[in-house]
């Protein structure tokens, strides 16, 4: 995901998360409309049978813990919170309420296509309470308890930069997850929103979604062992009547959530444990601050007591286990975006990166190839024939991941919104996927006369 510099940019490269196009009219188009692809490239299993070593760990858990060190240290989108605060100036938190608080198009559209009057967005501008922002603000502390949407205006009105674009919520920014930890720095004028500072992102939060304690308590969380870290797209917490706070809760993948130290005999929630993991898990007092509640995640449940390994096979099978799900502008729909679904498929295995395409394709601490108008075809085209599996593949506002090669074509996985190409005899055609896919990355072009090869802004390879 990420804003582009016009509206115009924005919306083609997002219905995109990508479009797609070739002039080299060689690969079939099947039923699906899906060029270049059939069945058996839908398995896992068929692209880690191409992969060189697909079992080698690419990275050791040392060394991602390094990388994951320097992106904090070294990334200015990412915010390491046991070394910023607990105090913060005016400056700081205007300058980033005010860079979220712009508007993405002149007129916003409700979900019924109807022009959203000015005068809500002005009650939605003032609800920013600039004017309260004290001087000097000593932050709060707390663990998000439930999935939530981070927002840049204090709002839960849904606005879209045209009719139909119904995919691309003007308001949304990103998600936050169960136990993520939060420095809050401002509340909105109505009281119902905390401008947060997560690891990630910094946006308006709704309060109900946040559970205050202290800095230390909020920040050893994360910390805690044992644990268990969510390796599945979805998985879902037993269903409790005793505790309707962590009956059903949604954890995502690489959420990492510590076990409730209890005996093995001992009931949680009115069930036996011995099926299941015990969590301890956030949960929001009457009074809004924080308590721990455990809760049980079966056992065929898809988790693991640690990362897994960085390895091609389980980049593939991670990436593989959202094939198919709808894509989500800053993780809608329950789903998630394209720099949202390599992000998760990443974190994972433990690695860390930035929230948006822009940030990640240039991170200080990632090894990247930065391509400009003045790097020719041939040069693109020789990066991509040295891509390897996992490679991350920028164009502006879009994200893929390198999957392999087939019949010596690259293909990628991506959360894309359609695909263009030209067919056998040189006609445009457009397909509408809207979810995560597996394509060729040849034939992929975000205008008609520029492909994705040819855009590509840089390769990211996650790897030392």
């Amino acid at each position: 995901m990420r804003i582009a510099a016009s509206i115009l940019v924005t919306l083609a490269l997002a219905l995109n998360c990508s479009l797609a196009f070739s002039k080299d009219a060689t690969l079939p188009i099947p039923p699906s409309g899906v060029i270049g692809t059939d069945e058996a490239m839908l398995s896992p299993e068929y692209w880690i049978a191409e992969a060189p070593s697909p079992d080698s760990v690419l990275m050791s858990a040392a060394q991602i813990d390094a990388q994951n060190q320097r992106m904090f240290a070294t990334d200015p989108s990412m915010y390491d919170l046991r070394k910023i605060g607990p105090s913060f100036t005016h400056a700081q938190v205007d300058a980033w309420i005010t860079k979220l608080a712009k508007l993405r198009a002149p007129v916003l559209f409700d979900e019924h296509d109807q022009p959203i009057p000015e005068s809500t967005i002005d009650d939605i501008t003032a609800n920013l309470a600039l004017d309260r922002i004290p001087q000097s603000i000593t932050a709060r502390y707390g663990l998000v308890v439930q999935r939530v949407s981070l927002r840049n205006f204090p709002t839960a009105l849904r606005a879209f930069p045209g009719k139909g674009l119904q995919d691309f919520d003007a308001f949304q920014e990103s998600t936050l997850f169960p136990g993520d930890p939060v420095a809050i720095v401002h509340t909105s004028r109505d009281g119902q929103w905390y401008f947060v500072v997560s690891p990630r992102y910094a946006a308006w939060v709704t309060r109900s979604a946040v559970a205050e304690g202290s800095r230390d308590q909020v920040l050893a969380y994360a910390q805690t062992s044992p644990y268990r870290v969510i390796t599945g797209d979805k998985v879902r917490t037993v269903y409790t009547p005793e505790a309707p706070q962590v009956s059903e809760l949604q954890l995502d993948m690489g959420t990492r959530i510590p076990l409730a130290q209890l005996a093995p005999d001992q009931p949680v929630n009115g069930q036996g444990p011995y099926e299941a993991w015990a969590l301890q898990l956030p949960v929001r007092a009457p009074d809004g601050t924080l308590q721990f509640q455990p809760a049980l995640l079966q056992r065929t449940a898809d988790s693991s007591p640690d990362y897994l390994p960085l390895t091609r096979a389980n980049l593939i099978r991670q990436a593989f286990k959202f094939l198919g799900e709808r894509y989500g502008w800053g993780h809608l729909y329950n789903g998630r975006d394209c720099s949202g679904f390599v992000s998760d498929v990443y974190r994972s295995m433990g690695v860390q990166l930035p929230r948006n395409t822009g940030d990640q394709s240039k991170s200080p601490a990632l090894h990247f190839r930065a391509f400009t108008a003045q790097d020719s075809h041939e040069a693109r085209m020789q990066a991509i024939a040295q891509a390897q599996v996992g490679d991350l593949i920028y164009i502006p506002g879009h994200v893929m991941m390198f999957l392999g090669r087939d019949h010596g074509q690259p293909y990628v996985i991506q959360d894309v919104g359609g695909l263009v190409f030209r067919d056998d005899a040189g006609k445009m055609r457009w397909t509408k996927t809207n979810e995560v896919s597996v394509t060729p990355l040849l034939p992929l072009l975000v205008s008609e006369r520029l492909s994705y090869v040819d855009a590509m802004t840089s390769i990211v390879s996650v790897r030392p």
